[in-house]
């Protein structure tokens, strides 16, 4: 059943390519959403269809160019333009237009589920899937203003525009939009997420990993809040997460369980809906994980990246365990994402990709909780956090030699402040950990990094470009189609 499901679901991702599409339906013709079974199923597709990968990895510093010399490389869309910082055209695989589209389809399920709600008066035997789709919808828009619009200033104003809140279903074919501004979308996600998370109390989800559970909902208030700057809120959601607050056991172990596992279990042990740590997983049209694809781009995960970073010991004295394989000397892949694939026509070999790709994890609270704590000047938990992180991903972890301490963070980074310090030391393990997991660019956003991009000759010779913290290139451009059809205002250039 569960493949059937996910048929479904990729088959109605790929025929609704647009809003518009989706939006010239008869209203007749759809299926009425009249009982609380049905609004379980439809919110159970309230999540993006298409991941963000690509485009997070390759704007951010863990992409450098590989050089004209490596073999088996592709220059293909839209990889060299993401590395460019361009605006990508496409609407294909790995696209922001692609992207744009799976999120605002996901909202758009959120919402009916919740006008069929109220129109059918199905009362509190709902609530769970009422939280649910609210909590769907406001983390949609959540992604959407941190790839579209510009990185939320905590304590600014931050009346640059936002994009569309949509909050309600379609009912015509074309519908004009306002952005708002970064300040009014965020108010509206605290908004729907604090209305959202009481709702969930009692729920119960076959697959708990596939739905907003108390968990899922509490790490991603946590992540919000990491960009509003409101540290203690992270630290509340984060502890909430689990009982008393203990990560213990909670998370990805990949030093101690990762070792022995084959390449295929490998992959599909990171995207399991029975690991704990996996908070929030769906289903995503992806090629992402081809070695065709990201893995063969001249402009992605090289060896300057590979070997001169991740490679390298962490502030903790040690590496963090880590497995790469090579497509082609030079083409590095960690494969974290299996691809699953299914057969519309086994005789002609065709069908969907997809891989299951985790959205929220345990790992990523941890280590947001750690900053939060390092924030509010609260060193030593977050040290513990940190050390927690580091004996589930250093194979042979010792105390003694490799907790993190903030003598050893500060010659590390060259720093003399404590506090900075351990913030480096989270923004370090972040990096590594979630190395091609997208979450770079978040931090890259928050803590306004500056990111050097690499361009080598035949002679193996660099020059650099550089994405500053206030480039307008930062965000993503606002689809042609959405400005055409939705008289949105596109982005600066």
């Amino acid at each position: 059943m569960r493949d059937k499901k996910i048929l479904i679901l990729i088959v109605l991702l790929i025929s609704i390519s647009s809003c518009k599409k989706f939006l010239e339906q008869e209203p007749d013709n759809r299926t009425e959403i009249n009982s609380v079974e049905k609004v379980a199923q439809l919110v159970g597709t309230a999540y993006p269809g298409y991941g963000y990968l690509a485009m997070a990895e390759m704007y951010s510093d863990n992409s450098c160019d590989k050089g004209p010399g490596v073999a088996n490389t592709h220059v293909s869309t839209p990889f060299p333009e993401m590395y460019n910082w361009e605006e990508v055209a496409a609407t294909g695989n790995n696209t922001p237009i692609q992207y744009w589209n799976g999120v605002y389809t996901g909202i758009a399920a959120a919402n009916q589920a919740l006008a069929s709600i109220e129109e059918y008066k199905l009362g509190a035997a709902a609530n769970p899937y009422k939280g649910e789709a609210l909590l769907a919808r406001a983390y949609g828009h959540f992604m959407l203003v941190t790839f579209f619009a510009k990185a939320y200033v905590p304590g600014g104003t931050n009346d640059s525009p936002g994009i569309p809140y949509v909050m309600e279903p379609e009912t015509v074919a074309i519908k004009k939009y306002t952005r708002g501004t970064v300040a009014s979308v965020y108010a509206q996600i605290e908004k729907d997420i604090e209305a959202g998370i009481p709702l969930l109390t009692g729920g119960t989800w076959a697959v708990p990993a596939y739905h907003f559970t108390p968990a899922a909902a509490h790490a991603f208030a946590a992540r919000f809040y990491l960009f509003k700057g409101e540290w203690q809120k992270v630290i509340n959601h984060a502890n909430l997460i689990f009982t008393g607050g203990d990560f213990t056991g909670n998370i990805r172990n990949v030093a101690a369980e990762t070792p022995s596992l084959s390449s295929d279990a490998y992959q599909q042990w990171f995207n399991k809906g029975d690991k704990k740590f996996n908070l929030l997983i769906h289903e995503t049209y992806s090629v992402y994980q081809r070695s065709s694809s990201y893995g063969r781009s001249r402009y992605g995960l090289g060896v300057n990246v590979y070997s001169g970073y991740y490679t390298k010991p962490t502030p903790a004295g040690a590496t963090f365990y880590y497995r790469g394989w090579t497509s082609g000397t030079g083409n590095y892949l960690l494969y974290k994402y299996y691809e699953y694939f299914y057969y519309t026509n086994v005789t002609a070999g065709t069908g969907y990709p997809y891989i299951m790709l985790p959205l929220l994890t345990s790992d990523e609270a941890l280590m947001n909780r750690a900053e939060a704590y390092a924030q509010l000047g609260q060193l030593d938990k977050a040290i513990a956090d940190c050390d927690l992180m580091a004996s589930n991903r250093i194979s042979g972890y010792a105390k003694a030699s490799h907790a993190v301490t903030t003598t050893k963070s500060k010659a590390f980074f060259n720093v003399t402040d404590d506090k900075e310090a351990i913030i480096l030391t989270v923004l370090d393990f972040k990096r590594r950990a979630f190395m091609t997991e997208g979450l770079r660019w978040f931090d890259i956003l928050r803590h306004r990094i500056t990111v050097k991009h690499d361009y080598l000759d035949a002679n193996n010779d660099a020059t650099y470009k550089e994405l500053g913290p206030d480039d307008n290139r930062r965000m993503f451009q606002i689809p042609q189609s959405a400005r055409d059809l939705s008289n949105l205002e596109p982005n600066p250039r």
